[in-house]
């Protein structure tokens, strides 16, 4: 069983009732980096919830190219098994463990229920849908209506704000491969950028410096 107030003290919204029933239902699980917690064409049991870490979530192609989605950051739900998990359907992203990420596991005979019991609950599920679509009306804007270059420096400035890091893990190839682009055109740009002085570009990582110049 989960210890009580760990879910009230990373939950408040939820009520002391409602706690006490994930605490007595729900499971927490632990994840390394790099694990895929969630798979295109996965049914999904249960929702998880990120307590701490980060969970990346992208969308493959049919030839396993990756499209880089949004974080899942913690106390934040994945919407999409929100979603799955009460409709029985079956995933249509892939999601992986950035770093250690620890995870709070609720069972899907729980999601309608507390929908229509407990008032935390279904506020904490309409926040996730409605922040996740903002997110991807964003995204659909950059692709739709920006050109690569406006694209790569919002995709780093995400990184750099959902990582609180000036330096992003990725090599050029990662960064074209989640903004489905070539490596070409991702390296010609942040050589621009790097004469530009708005980044510095080392072996394995790009350092940040002001992507507002």
């Amino acid at each position: 069983m989960i210890p009580e107030n760990e879910i009230s003290e990373k939950f408040p919204q939820f009520g002391p009732e409602l706690s006490h029933e994930i605490a007595e239902t729900g499971t927490i699980k632990t994840f390394e980096d790099g694990t895929l917690l969630m798979k295109t064409g996965q049914y999904i049991r249960s929702t998880m919830i990120v307590l701490s870490g980060l969970v990346k979530v992208y969308r493959e192609d049919e030839e396993g190219g990756e499209f880089f989605m949004y974080y899942i950051q913690p106390g934040e739900a994945c919407a999409l098994s929100l979603i799955c998990s009460s409709k029985q359907d079956t995933s249509e992203l892939t999601a992986k463990a950035v770093g250690e990420v620890e995870l709070l596991m609720v069972p899907l005979n729980k999601m309608d229920e507390w929908m229509m019991t407990h008032k935390g609950w279904y506020q904490y599920v309409l926040g996730t849908y409605r922040r996740r679509f903002e997110e991807l009306l964003t995204t659909i804007d950059h692709i739709a209506f920006r050109n690569m270059d406006e694209r790569l420096v919002y995709y780093l400035k995400k990184h750099q704000q959902t990582l609180n890091s000036n330096f992003i893990p990725f090599t050029h190839a990662e960064i074209a491969q989640e903004l489905n682009s070539s490596r070409e055109v991702i390296s010609r740009l942040m050589k621009k950028l790097a004469d530009r002085n708005m980044i510095k570009i080392h072996r394995n990582n790009v350092e940040i410096l002001d992507l507002n110049l």
